[in-house]
């Protein structure tokens, strides 16, 4: 692969049977380099076949009425506009634009009955709803509360994200069922239509404490109700029979698995998955599902690298529904029917009804590599490691990848980042050490306090030992190491205790503990979730586990890939990692995307994205294909 292909990728997503299950809608996404942005269309596959049935170029989130006669999705209705709640009637084709909401809206569901739709909206606060736009930039912000800013939204002080009740129809305007200064999000119908449950974080300390909440909202009332205690959810769903279920931990903290739990009638819970110690929720996978089949639960499996699709019923029994080397990253069932996009080495994605795909939409013109799997003993635990080597039997550059999370995980998915990297020459090692997702429990949280650090960086330093004596190849002197997120802080670490490597990308970095707590989006919680510390109470311990207090140590040449808008890890992250590397003599250089977030290599603007792999590539060629 070249940076340039990324437009030869369509990724499939969302899939959703119609009520009959005859048919079947899903999303499919481009990303165009040409046109600098992403094309989505909903398709449809039916007895007439598998085809391209919205207008886009913005297109998501198909959601089939109750009786299959109507659709509703989100659409941008111009250019530079925010998505709307669109209806379109299946029988004449007519389709019609039902909200026109300022800032959007993120995520829409039909009442059981069919009679109104719930959407999720994003709205400016009274204070500032009826200011233009100039205003809005000039006015001094008033903070009273943290986060007051959030990766890839931006300021969030002044709006909030209400559920509101839209009328398909289009006869009576939306009206907000979650008023009040609190945000929403993930709504679920009961069966009866009359209560919505919904994910929202209703702490007095938001920000500052771990963890959230589901409440009830009962639709004619408005009357507000704690559903589950506080913990780490996702997403709630209710059983046909009007049981509350919901996908996550009641442990507040973080990481954590993410299980199967039940509502009981006096409000006690069952984790009907625990047993397991794996989790249905992955940050390698995509959103939270949790669809029904009678009184089943469908939700997914994460395990070593895969990410496969599972059967619960109401005892807790397990059956095994889509498992094997690959990574679904959506999926439906409706009776007897299970619909699922699957992501192997070979493709970002396709979709399959009952095992059976029926869509051929990746390009048979790239030259893709088959990587090699194999297991290490490292500390006690197995871990996982991949390894991709170009074709021939010359020797090539070592380039170690790490993942960031650090709770998620390397699988058996497509990465476009590996194929880019194999395909120019690189031979690529990456890894699921101790902190990662996959493994249970114990794997995950091994991390934590004065293990940061230290037991992960002794599984990488593992998996690339064996990596080496496996595949002689690898050349040795010649090797590269390089992350994103949690993998660029390894990455720094590593690079400030081994001169070994000769090429370094330090991307999208945690760095800076002392100033990540203040800065970061997430920095009231993250450093007590993983080092049990926060600023100021243990500078001592936040700066010994900052890659900046060992910058002075690097002798390696370091590209600083960091985007601006980056509320995750804040830019002066970067800025001052890369003005310590130029104090002490180290040669390096910081490249800023202007107008992107944390996920700016995953879903940045497409433009960006190729001029990013083009940056790294060059950086790592000029260093280790000397």
């Amino acid at each position: 692969m070249r940076p340039e292909d990324i437009s030869k990728l369509s990724q499939p997503s969302d899939p959703r049977f119609s009520p009959d299950g005859a048919r079947l809608a899903f999303v499919v996404s481009v990303a165009s380099v040409e046109e600098d942005e992403y094309l989505r269309h909903i398709w449809l596959s039916d007895a007439d076949g598998t085809r391209a049935v919205s207008d886009g170029p913005a297109d998501t989130s198909p959601r089939w009425s109750p009786d299959g006669a109507r659709m509703a999705f989100l659409r941008k209705p111009g250019d530079d506009t925010k998505p709307q709640v669109a209806v379109v009637d299946l029988a004449t084709e007519e389709t019609r634009i039902l909200t026109d909401f300022v800032l959007g809206v993120e995520a829409v569901e039909w009442a059981p009955d069919g009679s109104h739709l719930v959407a999720v909206a994003v709205t400016y606060t009274e204070e500032w709803s009826d200011l233009d736009d100039d205003e809005r930039s000039r006015r001094p912000k008033r903070i009273t509360r943290t986060p007051f800013r959030f990766d890839n939204r931006g300021s969030i002080h002044d709006r909030r994200r209400h559920l509101w009740l839209v009328d398909p129809e289009g006869n009576t305007g939306p009206r907000c069922l979650t008023p009040g200064d609190a945000n929403e999000e993930a709504p679920a119908w009961a069966p009866d239509g009359r209560t919505i449950a919904f994910v929202t974080d209703r702490d007095q300390q938001q920000g500052l404490v771990s963890g959230n909440d589901i409440f009830e909202v009962e639709v004619e009332s408005g009357a507000i109700s704690r559903a589950f205690r506080r913990g780490m959810w996702s997403m709630a769903s209710y059983r046909s029979d009007g049981v509350l279920h919901a996908l996550g931990n009641e442990n507040p903290g973080y990481p954590v698995n993410g299980y199967l739990v039940r509502r009981e009638a006096d409000g006690s819970t069952t984790n009907l998955t625990g047993h397991l110690d794996r989790s249905s929720v992955s940050l390698a996978a995509g959103p939270a599902n949790l669809v029904w089949r009678d009184q089943n639960a469908i939700i997914g499996y994460e395990d070593s690298g895969m990410f496969g699709v599972i059967s619960v019923d109401p005892d807790g029994q397990v059956t095994t529904l889509i498992d094997g080397q690959k990574v679904v990253t959506g999926f439906d069932a409706t009776g007897e029917r299970l619909a699922s996009v699957e992501s192997t080495w070979d493709s970002p994605g396709e979709v399959f009804v009952d095992g059976e795909m029926i869509t051929s939409l990746q390009t048979d013109d790239l030259d893709l590599v088959e990587p090699e799997h194999f297991r290490i003993e490292s500390g006690g635990f197995e871990v996982d490691v991949w390894v991709y080597l170009p074709a021939g039997n010359h020797r090539v550059p070592l380039l170690l990848n790490i993942h960031g999370g650090p709770a998620s995980q390397y699988g058996f998915g497509f990465f476009d980042e590996f194929q880019m990297y194999v395909g120019a020459g690189h031979g690529v090692v990456a890894c699921n050490p101790r902190g990662s997702a996959g493994r249970g429990e114990a794997y995950v949280e091994a991390v934590k306090g004065q293990n940061w650090g230290v037991v992960d960086l002794a599984d990488i330093r593992a998996a690339i030992d064996e990596a080496i004596a496996r595949y002689p190849r690898l050349d040795t002197d010649r090797m590269g190491v390089m992350g994103g997120s949690y993998g660029g802080f390894m990455t720094a670490w590593m690079t400030g205790l081994e001169d070994r490597w000769k090429s370094a990308v330090v991307e999208r970095a945690l760095l800076s503990w002392t100033s990540f707590d203040g800065t970061s989006d997430i920095g009231g919680v993250f450093s007590q979730n993983y080092l049990s510390e926060a600023f100021p109470d243990s500078w001592g311990l936040l700066w010994e586990k900052s890659p900046l207090s060992l910058v002075h140590q690097v002798s390696t040449p370091t590209l600083i890939l960091h985007a601006e808008d980056d509320h995750r890890c804040p830019i002066e992250q970067a800025e001052q990692y890369f003005t310590g590397l130029l104090r002490n003599g180290t040669h390096s250089e910081l490249l800023r995307f202007p107008a992107e977030g944390h996920e700016m290599s995953r879903s940045g603007k497409p433009l960006h994205r190729k001029e990013r792999f083009e940056a790294v590539l060059d950086w790592h060629d000029e260093y280790l294909k000397q």
